[in-house]
């Protein structure tokens, strides 16, 4: 009767080892899949788009009479994600005004599938982040695109419309942010 349990035993012990074994192997390619040169969708309403260098670099340029703040951000920035709430009251404040705030996502591509969008939809920016791969910005990219800003530091707010530009170094308060915007919406 003991061996017959303790067969038993075995035999369960030996199968939820394999099944166990087999879930760790579809992690592992499944973390492999994500270091990818160009991010796939997360799933069809949470994507995350991504921006090469030149797209970023065309999108900054913009000039027409649509106010284009762009904040750079990184999940792992204490002050960017301490100004997110000031951003987000304006997306829907002027959200009938010819204004487009768009976050930046200088997060590592190896987290580009799994933190990013965990962390634009906790903070409801989801539909307004784009990706950009940090790694490829070169002093060309800062100084054809910005008077300040070096990409030494984050967060980084640029905002244009038409001819008139302002940078900002550095965590916006609501208040700072409210009145750069409002300047340039004269």
């Amino acid at each position: 009767m003991k061996k017959i349990i303790l067969s038993t035993l075995l035999v369960a012990m030996l199968a939820s080892c394999k099944k166990e074994a087999e879930k760790t192997e579809e992690n592992i390619s499944s973390v492999d899949s994500t270091e990818i040169d160009v991010p796939e969708p997360v799933a069809a309403n949470n994507s995350i788009k991504y921006l090469s260098v030149q797209q970023a670099s065309d999108y900054l340029q913009k000039k027409n009479d649509t106010l284009y703040v762009t904040n750079f951000f990184a999940t792992w920035c204490g002050p960017c994600v301490r100004e997110i709430p000031h951003f987000k009251e304006k997306i829907e404040e002027l959200k009938d005004k010819p204004v487009k705030i768009t976050f930046v996502s200088l997060d590592q591509k190896a987290i580009w599938n799994t933190e990013v969008p965990r962390f634009t939809q906790e903070h409801g920016i989801q539909n307004h982040t784009v990706l950009l791969d940090g790694q490829l910005l070169d002093q060309n990219f800062f100084a054809s695109n910005f008077k300040q800003w070096d990409g030494g530091a984050i967060p980084f707010t640029f905002m244009r419309k038409g001819d008139k530009t302002d940078e900002t170094l550095g965590m916006m308060s609501k208040e700072q942010l409210n009145e750069k915007i409002n300047y340039l919406l004269k």
